[in-house]
């Protein structure tokens, strides 16, 4: 289907002049829909029946469920890190830790003892022709520490149910196998957690040499030597 046509409708509302090439077109969305969509929610479509006005209600019901929690949910994740991030910065400056500003020209590896900075991109090589930015949330020099230390890396997490961490978890992995490559086995990759991570998250975080504290337990931070 032509990718233009679904712009249009979606950004626009408008479809084209050719009504024969429309017709065509959404004539394969239909059927691309019909493929797709769950026969448990709309079990009509494998009979092919009419459905009966209780259904719909169930169906539309369960869709606008959906769809609220996809447009939610990444706003309500936002400002959870953003809290934990404040909490965070306040937990450091408490400490007398010193906030940098992140861009012109900081890099993790030349920070300041004492020092940390917030959404920081660090650079790392995935071939000899790729150079990516690994964004993370905190990064913290400690107070205690020489020159040539890396500083640690957190990065804040937050989950309003167990599906959806677990199926991102693999991201962190990727994360630190990467920074490790460019940086060395010292680099230290801590999760700053809140709300729903099971033992099957946390567990394979572990594996992957990842550690983790609980916004709840913030004063943990201080045993990564904070």
């Amino acid at each position: 289907m032509p990718p233009q046509l679904v712009r249009g409708m979606e950004k626009k509302s408008k479809l084209p002049r050719d009504s024969v090439a429309v017709d065509t077109a959404l004539a394969k969305i239909g059927d691309l829909i019909r493929r797709l969509a769950d026969r448990d929610i709309f079990p009509w479509l494998e009979t092919k029946r009419r459905p009966k006005k209780p259904e719909v209600l169930r169906a539309s019901s369960i869709v606008a469920d959906r769809l609220c929690g996809a447009s939610s949910d990444p706003i309500i994740r936002n400002s959870q890190e953003q809290r934990q991030l404040e909490l965070m910065s306040g937990w450091l400056e408490k400490r007398g830790y010193i906030k940098s500003k992140s861009g012109q020209g900081l890099k993790f590896d030349q920070m300041e003892a004492g020092t940390f900075a917030i959404r920081l991109n660090i650079p790392v090589n995935l071939n000899k022709k790729k150079r990516v930015n690994i964004p993370v949330d905190v990064v913290v020099k400690p107070k205690v520490s020489i020159a040539s230390e890396l500083p640690i890396l957190i990065e804040a997490k937050s989950a309003g149910d167990f599906t959806n961490p677990n199926k991102r978890r693999k991201e962190e992995a990727t994360k630190i196998a990467q920074l490790k490559q460019n940086y060395g086995q010292q680099v230290r990759y801590v999760l700053f957690l809140c709300g729903y991570f099971d033992t099957g998250y946390l567990g394979y975080e572990a594996a992957e040499g990842i550690d983790w504290v609980w916004e709840h337990r913030v004063d943990e931070l201080s045993l990564l030597g904070l």
